[in-house]
């Protein structure tokens, strides 16, 4: 989105160079060719551009190697956009020569940027599919097919190079050999469309700490969170150890949870909910995953105040946190004010169940919370059917 946009443009920048200075007499007195001309003014710039972007790439990847998800980088993703880069400055640099304006450049930039644009929308057109560099990936679910990156550097690079023998070869008929290349490449793009990405067969997979009740497990495109998961739901396995009824395990893949199991928390996408290996907040965290065992989402909330009142209590004691406490205080202080007593009334009944439920012993809470889930992945239960406080 950066590099392509500034190739061109510092291409054309560069090809207008000769106009400016009012070297094009002298130019054209020299014994070298024209191409080898064209190509000994072009080739440094473009070759210090990919260089950069491939110093800039390993940089990142260095710096989030500690926390990168499995599998690592595929090298051909970089290749590609490094001979992309390339060829976008070779195109730039033709342009400059062939419209030696001074606003050549700035109007291949925003040219460039609008390309960059065109090929992130998620438009249904194969044509965005020509934009360089256009790969993309939603997440660690997809990978891109081996062939892509370098089919859609050919494409730029075919462009390129005909530019570049049509304008100085002395035979430009040979511009119609990387035209054709180009041409080919263009073809496969556009028809193949969604299928320059597969599914990663990671993300299919989880790994697991079983040392819990429930089991925690992590989608395989991340292992590395397993222990930061496990350690941040370690407050709520802990209560819940040896009570009946349970979730096998949290789960960590696409779609939603089978009956015997509860949707893991989102970690992903990194930076967002965790950063560096870690949870970004994880009393949020831990009170998402007690929610996701206390009742299912089912688009309702169960129509019983006492059952509303049970579920509340259950998930204020699995996983307290003050975020949620301080909300909770600011809605009772509004339902005041707004002299709402159905409200006012649905804490109160909370607040008492809560109470009742961490005064009981251990063993007496251990077998309440086992009726408790043998009910609790119901969207719609009967009232009787759930244990009272």
């Amino acid at each position: 989105m950066i590099a392509v946009p500034f190739a061109l443009a510092a291409g054309a920048w560069q090809g207008a160079r000769e106009h400016r200075r009012r070297m094009t007499e002298l130019r054209a007195s020299t014994s070298r060719a024209p191409l080898a001309q064209a190509l000994t003014a072009a080739l440094p710039l473009a070759c210090a551009l990919a260089g950069a972007y491939l110093v800039a790439a390993a940089g990142a990847l260095l710096a989030c190697a500690p926390y990168a998800s499995a599998g690592g980088p595929v090298p051909t993703v970089f290749a590609g956009v490094a001979l992309s880069i390339a060829a976008c400055t070779l195109l730039g640099h033709v342009a400059g020569r062939v419209m030696p304006w001074r606003l050549t450049a700035p109007a291949f930039a925003i040219c460039g940027y609008v390309l960059a644009a065109t090929s992130g929308s998620r438009s249904s057109s194969g044509l965005t599919e020509l934009a360089p560099s256009s790969l993309r990936l939603l997440g660690d679910g997809y990978l891109p097919v081996w062939w892509y990156p370098l089919v859609s550097a050919l494409w730029v690079v075919g462009l390129a190079a005909a530019a570049v023998l049509a304008h100085a070869a002395r035979r430009r008929a040979t511009a119609l050999l990387p035209l054709a290349a180009a041409s080919a490449a263009a073809v496969l793009l556009v028809h193949t469309g969604d299928g320059t990405v597969r599914d990663n067969p990671l993300a299919h997979r989880q790994v697991c700490d079983e040392s819990t009740t429930p089991h925690v497990c992590v989608n395989a495109t991340h292992p590395g969170l397993l222990p930061e998961a496990t350690r941040v739901l370690s407050g709520v396995t802990a209560r819940l150890k040896g009570v009946r009824n349970l979730p096998v395990r949290f789960e960590d893949l696409p779609g939603p949870p089978r009956e015997d199991e509860a949707e893991l928390p989102m970690l992903a996408p990194f930076g967002w909910w965790s950063v560096r290996g870690k949870v970004n907040d994880p009393e949020w965290y831990a009170r998402q995953g007690a929610g996701n065992l206390v009742r299912r989402e089912c688009g309702e909330t169960p129509s019983d105040r006492r059952v509303r009142a049970t579920d509340q209590a259950v998930l204020r004691w699995l996983a307290p946190d003050h975020a949620g406490r301080d909300l909770r205080e600011r809605s009772v202080a509004s339902a005041r004010q707004r002299g709402d007593t159905e409200e006012l009334a649905q804490y109160r009944a909370e607040d008492r169940a809560y109470a009742r439920l961490a005064a009981l012993t251990g063993d007496e809470r251990r077998s309440w919370l086992g009726r408790y889930f043998a009910t609790a992945r119901e969207c719609g239960p009967d009232a009787s059917e759930v244990p009272s406080l």
